[in-house]
């Protein structure tokens, strides 16, 4: 099996991008390329075969793939991210996903961004959000129960998307901030609390033995290190700005060889 990281183009229009919890602040474009070439770097550096989609320039958050899709072992589902802005990005990804994946949809009124769903074992964990609502999380656990999987929705006001809050950084052990997102949720893991002076430390990217991780968050990297996980740090200063983390620019999934 081939492991395909999709990963999209940045434009210029990025200091337009859409802002929830974050005020504006300019962006470095010349930074944030290279930053994105070096993220791309790493998933290669893991075993990932990149693949990179065009983008038009008016598509200011489009670099953050994740929200548009979900891949899953059989099925990839096209989402319906919540702000109408991203709605063009749809196509783009679709073109490319469905040589790969059966595809299916998150339809109107539905809305359902990728950073608010996070998938640990059979069980997908939806964030109810100010991107995603309840007639997309009841469409995608619709879509997905034919596949032996399950949606448990948790509610998420504190930050962007679920993933801002809680990731899963080993098998059965999350990274989480609890201040952000409620701990009882997950109280079947192993939960690892980012450090208190990091509280957007939380957004993990587990590739096979390898956890992708932002570098401005040193604290919480020397606790993952000390668990002996193989942290491959990354300076995304420039996306973050653009409410970006290390799971928003890519869709990471197995394909035949």
């Amino acid at each position: 099996m081939r492991v395909i990281a999709i990963t999209r183009e940045l434009t210029a229009a990025i200091g337009s991008c859409e802002l929830t919890f974050l005020p504006r602040v300019r962006i470095d474009f010349a930074r944030a390329q290279q930053q994105h070439l070096d993220y791309q770097s790493a998933l290669a550096s893991l075993g990932c075969e990149i693949i990179v989609v065009s983008s038009s320039l008016g598509l200011a958050d489009s670099v953050f793939i994740e929200d548009t899709a979900m891949v899953l072992d059989e099925i990839a589902v096209m989402l319906r991210p919540g702000v109408a802005s991203r709605l063009p990005e749809l196509a783009g990804v679709e073109n490319v996903l469905q040589q790969y994946r059966t595809l299916r949809a998150i339809d109107p009124p539905g809305t359902l961004d990728g950073g608010d769903l996070l998938r640990v074992g059979n069980t997908i964990f939806a964030g109810l959000s100010t991107r995603s609502n309840q007639s997309g999380i009841q469409q995608l656990r619709d879509i997905v129960s034919d596949h032996g999987l399950r949606v448990e929705t948790v509610e998420t006001t504190k930050c962007l998307h679920l993933k801002s809050a809680v990731t899963e950084i080993a098998p059965g052990t999350l990274l989480i901030n609890p201040d952000w997102i409620s701990s009882s949720v997950f109280k079947e893991f192993e939960l690892i609390r980012v450090d208190r002076e990091e509280a957007h430390a939380a957004n993990a990217l587990r590739v096979g033995q390898g956890l992708i991780y932002p570098s401005s968050f040193p604290r919480t990297t020397n606790e993952l290190v000390k668990l002996g996980i193989n942290v491959i740090p990354v300076d995304l200063s420039e996306l973050q700005k653009a409410e970006g983390a290390v799971t928003c620019c890519s869709l990471v999934f197995s394909a035949p060889g």
